[in-house]
């Protein structure tokens, strides 16, 4: 396996900004059968354009490997059991899946480490089909796991972990032929947001900041990262002055003497890997005018958190049903 150290300390940054629960490197014996892939509404060979160039899948999977964050339930949502998948979300349970998933599967899957994934567990596990839209995306990251399946990585353009939840689905549902399932769960997650949206006017502009508190200390989430997104797609707008510190990743560290920049007209922050209340009994957060006035909304809750940070169509769901009633109170809405 190929290991590049400055690509591995990118790695251990972004995960603790896109996680909020532990991951394990549980790499079992590959389950026996196939993956669940029946009732395929697409025809092949399908041909999906990613960054990497395009790639053509000539027949219906029928067993997938599902690497990248939150392909695992997304690919289950669309009615196919992968037989090996990322741990992103393997807190307390053996199939990495979050609580919010209404759908099981037969045969938990093979979980892959995430940061440095076992390319020989992969391999061992005779996929027809890799899933990698939302990951750190490296050239040669790609490069190997094609060697082992067809691989779709992210979209073009689109940068490390940066894949929308609608790209997801989109290129999910071409690569495992369920098109038009795919286009169905975005309907319905895009009618939820609007639902959301009708019900709350008041979230119309109004100024929000998305932050965490790591062991690290501050920083918040600037456009492009999908917690942003799940607000504006709410209708609110991420401040101007966290966006102006946005570089290429979609995280920005906020000092001690920066945490004013997390005082917004709503505030929206939560630990990872930490208590809340290491940063919830800080005077420095008391002392935010947010704060003072009820205007900021920590997250604690396991579970909704996970589903906030998720990206997925399923996820975002819940996270909808959890959190807006939260927003609404703290403005007054």
């Amino acid at each position: 396996m190929i290991v590049r150290p400055a690509l591995r300390g990118a790695a251990v940054l972004a995960a603790a900004a896109l996680t909020v629960a532990g991951c394990g490197s549980a790499e079992e014996p590959a389950p026996t059968g196939d993956a669940g892939t029946t009732g395929a509404s697409g025809g092949y060979p399908v041909t999906v354009p990613t960054a990497f160039g395009d790639v053509t899948i000539e027949e219906e999977p029928e067993r997938v490997v599902a690497l990248g964050w939150s392909d695992a339930e997304t690919a289950l949502a669309l009615g196919v059991q992968p037989v090996g998948a990322s741990d992103w979300l393997a807190v307390g349970g053996e199939d990495g899946l979050g609580d919010w998933v209404e759908q099981g599967y037969d045969e938990p899957p093979v979980l892959i480490e995430t940061l440095e994934p076992s390319y020989e567990a992969i391999a061992a596990l005779e996929p027809d089909l890799i899933l990698d839209t939302r990951s750190s995306g490296e050239q040669d990251r790609y490069e190997l796991l094609s060697e082992i399946a067809p691989t779709i990585g992210q979209p073009e353009g689109v940068g490390p972990y940066q894949t929308t939840w609608q790209q997801q689905l989109e290129m999910v549902g071409q690569a495992l032929g369920r098109t038009e399932a795919a286009q169905e769960l975005e309907t319905e997650v895009e009618a939820a947001f609007e639902q959301a949206r009708e019900a709350h006017p008041e979230f119309a502009g109004t100024e929000v900041a998305v932050g965490a508190y790591t062991a690290e200390g501050w920083g918040a989430y600037v456009s492009g990262d999908s917690r942003v997104q799940f607000m504006e797609q709410l209708g609110f707008e991420n401040k101007a002055e966290i966006e102006e510190l946005a570089t290429e990743n979609f995280f920005v560290p906020v000092s001690e003497e920066q945490v004013n920049l997390l005082d917004a007209e709503l505030t929206v922050v939560f630990p990872i890997f930490v208590e809340a209340s290491e940063f919830t009994g800080n005077p420095v957060w008391q002392t935010l005018p947010v704060v003072q006035d009820g205007r900021a909304v920590v997250l604690e809750d396991l579970t909704v958190l996970n589903a906030f940070s998720s990206a997925s169509a399923p996820g975002l769901l819940y996270a909808i049903d959890q959190t807006v009633p939260q927003f609404a109170d703290a403005i007054g809405g």
